[in-house]
């Protein structure tokens, strides 16, 4: 697989579908658009942007059925002569809310790199929510080389006191083959990541500070994106705004 590849491997993590605000075009459809500035792109552990600031902005039109579909972009940093500067994500799935404590979230996604269509790749995505706890996976098999993948995680959310949003998550990306070399040539084909992070609505907008890590060595991020510090721990800052 080539380097760019397995840069922009990492993807989008969540899209901003089920905001608390969305515009009601009538009983049965819903508008969400969703806009934020970010001091990272970070998804499973990894830089999308090379440690840069990211404009990130979605759309997302939902039934009241739950099947949804939508559109989602940011900028993106590959280097090495990337032509690409953007991902755009179109995205179609169901939610289905079985109680006001227990959910169902299937989706599967398109991930297109302008100028670089060879990084064009579909993915599955399925999450259950049960009083917080959440556990879920993304898969996709459409990769160069042959490759394929499994990301699985496993997370909480809850509302603090002073109305504080709190989430923790543990993730495992799980490849067929052997991705990551260490300094001693060791190969392995999975590694983790972890992310927790607060949000507060202030102001009328949201704010969101998170920390992200993986356990993913400086030799082997290099080996793997060919860059050593875009897959150690950091904290990532956001503001955003949904209509």
């Amino acid at each position: 697989m080539n380097r760019m590849l397995k840069h922009c491997m990492a993807g989008m993590l969540l899209l901003p579908w089920g905001a608390s605000q969305a515009i009601e075009i009538n009983e049965d459809f819903s508008l969400d658009v969703n806009i934020g500035a970010y001091s990272d792109y970070r998804s499973r552990g990894m830089s999308q942007t090379q440690g840069d600031p990211a404009i990130q902005g979605g759309v997302t039109l939902a039934h009241s059925s739950g099947l949804y579909a939508g559109i989602w972009s940011s900028n993106v940093d590959f280097g090495y002569g990337s032509k690409t500067r953007q991902e755009i994500d179109y995205y179609v799935g169901y939610y289905w809310q079985i109680t006001d404590d227990i959910s169902l979230d299937l989706t599967h996604y398109k991930y297109d790199y302008p100028r670089e269509g060879s990084l064009n790749y579909n993915e599955t995505y399925a999450k259950f929510s049960a009083y917080g706890v959440y556990v879920g996976g993304y898969y996709a098999d459409d990769l160069a080389d042959n490759q394929s993948y499994l990301y699985s995680f496993v997370g909480y959310e809850t509302t603090l006191p002073y109305d504080i949003g709190f989430d923790v998550r543990y993730g495992k990306i799980d490849f067929k083959d052997d991705t990551l070399e260490s300094s001693s040539g060791k190969m392995r084909s999975s590694y983790n990541e972890w992310q927790i992070g607060l949000s507060k609505s202030m102001f009328n907008v949201d704010w969101s500070i998170s920390y992200v890590d993986s356990d993913v060595s400086k030799t082997e991020c290099y080996n793997y994106n060919g860059f050593d510090d875009i897959c150690s721990g950091t904290v990532v800052v956001g503001v955003s705004k949904s209509f």
